[in-house]
């Protein structure tokens, strides 16, 4: 009986949240095409809005590509941080710049 309400609750689930009735148009979809696609799941997919099996593959490349790309920049500015630190004198040396606008900053007249 458990079992029972389980699967009528999930179902319902599926009918509320319209999961039915798109697979539902889906499948006449491709019920009603004249020729039938070589791929019914590659069929699904595209009639759900998700990329094909080669867009995906594509995606998947294009992220690898891009990943690469970040980690180049990535090094690139991390080497540029330590370049400038290497350039800049240390702060002990003389007043931060913080310092300098406050003596620069006359009173205000009483």
């Amino acid at each position: 009986m458990a079992s029972e309400s389980k699967k009528e609750a999930f179902r319902k689930y599926l009918e509320s949240s319209g999961v039915l009735e798109a697979l539902t148009k889906v499948l006449v979809a491709l019920y009603e095409e004249a020729d039938k696609p070589p791929n019914a799941l590659e069929f699904v997919r595209k009639a759900l809005g998700g990329p094909t099996i080669a867009e995906h593959e594509k995606l998947k490349e294009d992220i690898k590509e891009l990943q690469a790309k970040y980690d180049l920049l990535l090094k690139q500015h991390e080497e540029a941080c330590r370049q400038l630190q290497l350039l800049q004198p240390p702060i002990d040396e003389g007043p931060c710049e913080g310092e300098q606008r406050k003596s620069q900053i006359s009173p205000a007249p009483a």
